[in-house]
């Protein structure tokens, strides 16, 4: 199937390029002109004009943008383009009810919707082992699964559209409560003099290892924190959790926490780096 790509950002560029490999990427399209040009170098695939234009080439087009907005306004342009029967995939994180409001957009055009957000960072996007958690219709999966295997190890049917990014919300959840309690830990860890190589080592291979120390420990340790997952992105995707959990009445206290941790940190200028950064603030609880 024609497959088309929107979004090439730093998941999107090798979303883009596993599909390339499995011979199924014919078009991409992005904001900035240059990343879809490197690529079509790179790939020789080709620019569409506009979203419009590469849905109409394509049967099959996935999405991979910053926010609800973004979403919803590709969505917009492409739609005269959408063909009946074609299936837009979008792997951007947004809330659940974003999703539904696109899937209006593309069934209006004949065209199924599937949510479908990723988790495995930049290093996932790369080595094409993302896990996928998509919502739409079965049969639509089912047709759009070769271009999903080639960006995904796992990919599970979660449900009906909204039900993949109501699972994504659990895991950025999850991720918050493992950043605040690796970096926590190991700034405690710092302040007790350890050598802190050896103390990821032997931790990372009890009952405590899980993959953010293995992948990240290291480097914030040694106060560096290379965008994998930006920290800003992941405040925006805990705004989202924030905003579901507030339409059952709720209030959960790791997102309120960790959204206040990030405030200050974006408000010094470090939202462009991993989410490992929140190690800065655990390290200056213990300068103090």
């Amino acid at each position: 199937m024609q497959t088309g790509f929107i979004g090439l950002g730093a998941m999107g560029v090798s979303m883009a390029r596993n599909l390339h490999r499995a011979g199924l990427l014919a078009a991409v399209w992005n904001r900035t002109p240059g990343k879809a040009q490197d690529l079509a170098r790179e790939t020789g695939c080709t620019v569409a004009r506009d979203p419009a234009d590469l849905a109409s080439g394509c049967e099959v087009v996935i999405l991979c943008v910053s926010a609800d907005a973004d979403v919803l306004e590709v969505l917009g342009v492409m739609a005269p383009g959408l063909k009946a029967g074609s299936i837009v995939v979008d792997c951007s994180t947004v809330a659940a009810s974003t999703a539904t409001e696109a899937a209006e957009i593309a069934g209006a055009r004949g065209a199924a919707f599937l949510d479908c957000p990723v988790s495995g960072g930049t290093e996932g996007a790369a080595q094409g082992t993302l896990a996928i958690m998509a919502g739409g219709a079965a049969d639509a999966l089912d047709r759009a699964m070769p271009m999903l295997e080639a960006m995904g190890r796992s990919i599970v049917h979660m449900g009906p559209v909204g039900a993949g990014q109501a699972t994504k919300a659990v895991n950025q959840i999850m991720v918050a409560g493992i950043n605040q309690a690796v970096t926590e830990a190991l700034a405690f860890g710092e302040a007790q003099g350890l050598p802190m190589d050896r103390a990821i080592e032997v931790v990372g291979s009890g009952a405590a290892g899980n993959w953010f120390l293995s992948n990240r420990g290291a480097g914030m340790v040694r106060g560096s924190y290379p965008p994998g997952f930006k920290l800003a992105l992941h405040d925006k995707d805990l705004a989202i959790c924030q905003q579901m959990a507030a339409e059952k009445g709720v209030q959960l206290p790791l997102i309120e926490m960790t959204r206040l941790h990030y405030r200050r940190l974006l408000q010094d200028g470090h939202g462009d780096e991993d989410i490992s950064a929140l190690y800065r603030a655990k390290r200056a609880l213990f300068d103090g």
